[in-house]
């Protein structure tokens, strides 16, 4: 069974302050769903080299044990109460994919 991953890259950084109320949302939905976080870039710190039409701000990457788990977490009653508290105008580009055995 393949794994399944939520790659979300957010093109204008109007501030990480204003995530707040959903991150505190999100980051339990999320675990609740088996989904384990591998990268937030560049709030946890770690560094980011961007490429071509590449960006620098947040880039977050959680790894679900299935593709159909990942999508049962985003559709999950909890992430959706999430996905009310990200800010009016707040720009994501969120994809979930299935990864390569």
């Amino acid at each position: 069974m393949s794994k399944g991953y939520w790659v979300s890259v957010y093109p204008a950084d109007s501030g990480p302050e204003r995530l707040a109320a959903y991150d505190q949302l999100a980051g339990p939905a999320v675990q609740a769903g088996g989904g384990r976080v591998l990268s937030r870039l560049p709030s946890s710190g770690g560094r980011v080299v961007a490429h071509e039409a590449g960006i620098t701000q947040r880039v977050v990457l959680i790894e679900f044990d299935s593709f159909e788990q990942a999508v049962a977490a985003y559709e999950s009653e909890a992430y959706q109460k999430a996905l009310v508290a990200l800010p009016d105008g707040f720009q994501r580009d969120f994809r979930i994919i299935e990864g390569i055995d």
